[in-house]
């Protein structure tokens, strides 16, 4: 067996491809490997029909593959066409690269395993000895393909949020199947216009609006308006982690407010706002001893942790009865971050009592925008907003790709 057969073994032709040379050349101190393939003298191709046909003419092509050992590798190829029983004039597909692609097949799913193995795109270029831009290109074919063949007909409760793509900048608002715990779209902006573009995108996946059951969001004027507007059957239910953080909010601002004046609350901020379970026995103590010393601060507290018996019960009715409690007893205190929190309440009342019949939340969206914020952060930030959606979708949309996996 001599080196053209071996080669077109390992190549995985089949005839009538063939590999007909094998050289290197020298540019410099650089070596590349060079594999010109051909097929066999008088060999007839299908066309779109299946109809085997003559060839026409050939036309020089080129292609990146995997490295041989330390040398760039490349294909060359006489590519035929051929005359369709149609009478146009056509190219052969080859099956080693996908059409209008400059890189085999193979290479090409090299660089989606480094990217799947979490190397920033930048990165992968880099590695590959290729213009980054060039991965991205492989690497948004490959996902669109992915994307545009994933089912998404039988969603019913729908998750909102925004990230960003840069520190302070392009924000983009993802939904999120919270049954399958998967992105199903992300655009750009975080208004109503990208609630709609949710739907646009459900519907056209065969998913109308009227079939969205439950949504998820935070208390933005915009999602709610959104919501209300392209999801007329769904019950808004408002993401509890958002109310704690709120609520935390005025419990930080009264801790503020007795800091000022008293030096022993420096360096406390999370003493008050971490649960009691991720306190050390220590903050514990510092805590119970801050709380007698300063009553207004330990007041906030009390209601701050009496709060959180909410989300634990069962009853909407005695839910509900419970808040109206506790926004009595909180009016009446003189504590006035608490009072505003109780007007954001009121505000949002039926979305947050709904929480007791549909406990639903956007805990999953946190858990994947923490992923998609190492990601981000891995990258350096993304300046392509399409390049950071469709890594968005990469790592959270739970997608089947169908680039070769076997780089032999």
């Amino acid at each position: 067996m001599n080196s053209q057969e071996i080669f077109t073994i390992a190549l995985g032709l089949e005839k009538p491809w063939e590999v007909t040379k094998i050289y290197f050349q020298t540019a410099g101190q650089v070596r590349t490997l060079h594999i010109d393939i051909g097929f066999v003298r008088g060999s007839r191709f299908p066309d779109a029909k299946g109809v085997l046909c003559p060839v026409h003419d050939t036309q020089e092509r080129s292609w990146r593959h995997l490295n041989f050992f330390e040398h760039e590798c490349y294909l060359h190829c006489r590519v035929p066409r051929i005359k369709s029983s149609e009478g146009k004039v056509v190219q052969v597909a080859v099956p080693w690269a996908r059409e209008g692609s400059g890189f085999t097949l193979l290479f090409e799913a090299f660089a989606m395993c480094l990217i799947e193995g979490e190397m920033p795109v930048n990165k992968v270029g880099e590695t590959l000895s290729e213009y980054p831009k060039r991965i991205w290109t492989i690497f948004n074919y490959w996902l669109s393909i992915a994307y545009s063949e994933a089912d998404h007909s039988d969603v019913k409760d729908l998750g909102i949020d925004e990230t960003s793509s840069r520190k302070g900048h392009h924000y983009v608002t993802v939904g999120v199947d919270l049954k399958k715990r998967r992105v199903i779209h992300a655009s750009g902006g975080k208004g109503a216009e990208s609630v709609e573009a949710i739907r646009d995108h459900l519907e056209s996946k065969g998913c109308p609006a009227t079939q969205i059951e439950q949504v998820c969001i935070d208390m933005s004027p915009a999602f709610i308006d959104g919501v209300t507007k392209q999801f007329e059957n769904a019950v808004i239910t408002f993401d509890r982690f958002h109310i704690k953080q709120h609520l935390n909010k005025a419990m930080d601002e009264v801790r503020k407010k007795e800091r000022k004046e008293h030096e022993l609350l420096k360096n406390h901020k999370y003493t008050f706002l971490k649960s009691n379970g991720h306190l050390s026995e220590r903050q514990k103590r510092e805590r119970d001893e801050l709380i007698e010393l300063f009553p207004t601060l330990g007041e906030a507290y009390r209601f701050k942790e009496l709060f959180d018996d909410f989300w634990d019960m069962k009853d909407p009715q005695d839910a509900e009865a419970f808040l109206c409690y506790w926004c009595d007893i909180v009016s009446e205190s003189n504590i006035y971050p608490f009072h505003k929190f109780v007007n954001l309440l009121k505000a949002h009342w039926s979305g947050i009592i709904n929480y007791i019949n549909s406990r639903i939340s956007n805990g999953i969206l946190e858990g994947i925008n923490s992923k998609i914020q190492l990601a981000k952060k891995r990258a350096r930030g993304y300046r392509n907003i399409d390049n950071f959606i469709n890594m968005i979708y990469f790592i959270a949309g739970k997608l089947e790709f169908d680039y070769p996996h076997q780089t032999t």
